[in-house]
């Protein structure tokens, strides 16, 4: 084990090792951990072979998900090897399908007090600043809950943005403050958990933030509440044509 400060967080890299089927992928990246507001914070990093200058994606589970799983169904770090690939894991939160906060998610409030946006803080300090990774190509991307707090890094954090994918998730609300950003929405026209029309009305939002200034795109299938098996290239393929200037 090796630790190393910054100015952001204690980070320590753990040799992360699962035995779980199908965990192949998962189990060869490397865990991380920041210490923010006096909590232990993780995620699975892929490096590419050179940081210096290349794009990052942070990737988020939905709620209830894990960092593990999110690295095995999202795998963007297969797709961009040449990026590095941050699956950060949520801690217990309570939403209005888990009114206890048993399961591990994303606070969906604006505001200097929100735990994850501070921990997405900690990362992207730890990535400008250690890894040298491009500040001009920051992407953030997830599913359900993760892809809504995607809008709210959006809302809050735009100016750090390249490119924002959200995967069946609501978030137009959100976006008060937002500055134009590029946008891939993908949503499925039967999803019980987030109405379609809650998601058309984000991407409405979007677009009226957006206007002729970044592109808005919404790709929209038949399925349910499900991350579609296309989802990563298409993800990938936009995020490739977008970058900060």
């Amino acid at each position: 084990m090796r630790a190393y400060r910054t100015a952001a967080a204690w980070v320590i890299l753990l040799a992360f090792q699962s035995f779980l089927p199908g965990a192949a992928e998962a189990a060869s990246l490397p865990s991380l951990e920041w210490k923010v507001d006096g909590a232990t914070r993780k995620a699975l990093v892929h490096f590419p072979a050179v940081t210096n200058g290349a794009p990052i994606i942070f990737a988020f589970h939905g709620h209830g998900g894990t960092m593990n799983f999110a690295a095995r169904r999202f795998r963007l770090h297969e797709l961009w090897p040449e990026a590095v690939v941050v699956y950060p894991q949520g801690l217990p939160t309570r939403t209005p399908r888990d009114l206890e906060g048993n399961r591990a998610g994303w606070l969906m409030l604006p505001g200097p007090s929100n735990k994850d946006l501070k921990f997405f803080d900690a990362m992207l300090d730890t990535a400008r600043r250690d890894w040298r990774a491009d500040t001009n190509r920051v992407y953030v991307t997830g599913h359900s809950n993760g892809g809504g707090f995607t809008y709210l890094l959006w809302g809050t954090r735009g100016e750090l943005l390249a490119g924002v994918a959200p995967v069946a998730a609501g978030g137009g609300q959100l976006l008060r403050q937002a500055k134009p950003c590029p946008l891939l929405h993908i949503a499925g026209k039967n999803d019980p958990i987030v109405d379609f029309k809650t998601q058309e009305r984000a991407v409405e939002a979007a677009r009226r933030i957006n206007g002729t200034n970044a592109p808005v795109e919404f790709v929209v299938n038949n399925g349910g509440h499900t991350y579609p098996e296309d989802a990563p290239e298409r993800i990938i393929a936009f995020f490739k044509q977008h970058a900060r200037k």
